[in-house]
């Protein structure tokens, strides 16, 4: 790996970013829509599938995100450039909703280092850009109407976890899920690495930078050596010491992994948003 390479991190000097969106991977199940289309850039309902979450963010007062890319990551960063904003009038959204601008620094793992880091690689590849907790989400799973609340985030703060996952009912395609519920006396719920009934997990999390970080992950911030690592590892970890709280999310949530799944959303699941 050549040295300038390895130095080179997303450049961002207007703060540090509050939410990232992963939008590197192949998309190899989508072929072959995927072949000249990056997976998060398929259409849903007349948009870009990734582009659900971003107004959502945008509604939800979020001002920076991160999203990571290498298959064909040039088209998203020429979809979207540095700042998104939706197309609402009067600079107002549904119902009177603020609508706010985002502002996009682009993690380019493809260019990097050849390839994606897959999640954790990634996630710890553009640490540095990311706030002290922030928002994780998938940039190809379909879930129109959650709400990236400040509520939530400042709860997950104020709690000293070092993440909090939404939960989904287990779709037919992945009948045994993943982790597991356990409810506390307070009222809140810890997330297990194994328990039943499992749950699969949404893709959706708040998270503290601190969670990848020893004891949980050895790499550091920055990834400089573009190592590739996996997300539920660190996780199940965390779980292990009761660090991981969890909630279900009963919304419409799909993950768009096949053609198949793309068609059944744009005919069938009309959004509640415009």
């Amino acid at each position: 790996m050549p040295e300038a390479s390895m130095r080179r991190e997303p450049s961002f000097g207007q703060g540090r970013a509050q939410a990232m969106i992963l939008a590197a991977g192949r998309g190899a199940r989508m072929r072959p829509l995927t072949d000249r289309c990056p997976k998060p850039l398929l259409e849903v309902h007349g948009k870009a599938l990734m582009q659900w979450p971003m107004e959502a963010l945008c509604r939800s007062g979020v001002a920076a995100v991160v999203v990571n890319t290498d298959w064909l990551g040039a088209q998203i960063a020429g979809r979207f450039g540095a700042c998104f904003e939706p197309a609402t009038t009067h600079g107002r959204g549904q119902a009177g909703e603020s609508a706010g601008r985002l502002r996009i620094v682009y993690s380019d793992e493809g260019r990097d280092f050849g390839g994606a880091l897959e999640t954790a690689g990634g996630i710890i590849r553009a640490l540095p850009q990311l706030d002290e907790v922030f928002w994780l989400l998938a940039g190809d799973v379909y879930a129109p109407d959650f709400v990236f609340s400040d509520a939530a985030m400042q709860g997950f703060a104020a709690s000293g976890k070092l993440a909090h996952i939404w939960l989904v009912p287990n779709p037919d395609h992945h009948p045994n899920g993943d982790f597991g519920l356990q409810e506390s006396a307070d009222g809140s719920a810890l997330a297990l690495a194994s328990a039943d009934p499992r749950y699969t997990y949404s893709t959706i999390g708040l998270y503290r930078r601190a969670l990848f970080a020893p004891p949980y992950c050895a790499i550091p911030a920055g990834n400089p050596h573009g190592v590739r690592a996996a997300l539920a590892p660190i996780l199940r970890a965390a779980m292990d010491r009761g660090e991981v709280s969890a909630q279900h999310y009963t919304g419409l949530w799909v993950d768009v992994g096949t053609p198949e799944r793309l068609a059944q959303i744009n005919q069938r699941h009309r959004p509640t948003r415009p």
